[in-house]
């Protein structure tokens, strides 16, 4: 009886950390498409149409890694974020470390790796 009450609490607490992980993915995701749709002003041009090549190295390499970098962004902004009060420039490293890989991932086209900077 024992194993049993110990095997559903295993298994409940799997389920809970499944659901949690689901949910913060999904409200995450969410989430940063909402910041990125209000604060992104960068326009991307691209001389030439990407080509499937172009297309598939952004969507497999160039995507998770400039999400990774918007991430840890975040996390290094918010140790920062006592110097960047004192100094004054909250919102330029903001930009600078967050919303800067998160338009660069999620609001350019797909294949367009230019920023037109």
């Amino acid at each position: 009886m024992r194993n049993k009450v110990k095997t559903m609490n295993s298994l409940l607490r799997r389920i809970l950390l499944y659901t949690l992980v689901v949910t913060l993915s999904i409200s995450t995701t969410l989430l940063s498409g909402s910041i990125v749709a209000a604060g992104c002003d960068t326009d991307y041009l691209q001389a030439d149409e990407p080509i499937a090549g172009t297309m598939l190295v952004d969507a497999v390499v160039v995507r998770p890694l400039t999400f990774v970098a918007s991430v840890i962004g975040g996390a290094l902004w918010v140790v920062s974020l006592p110097f960047t009060l004192l100094g004054g420039n909250t919102g330029e490293a903001g930009d600078i470390l967050v919303m800067d890989p998160l338009c660069y991932t999620f609001k350019r086209p797909l294949g367009y790796m230019d920023d037109g900077r």
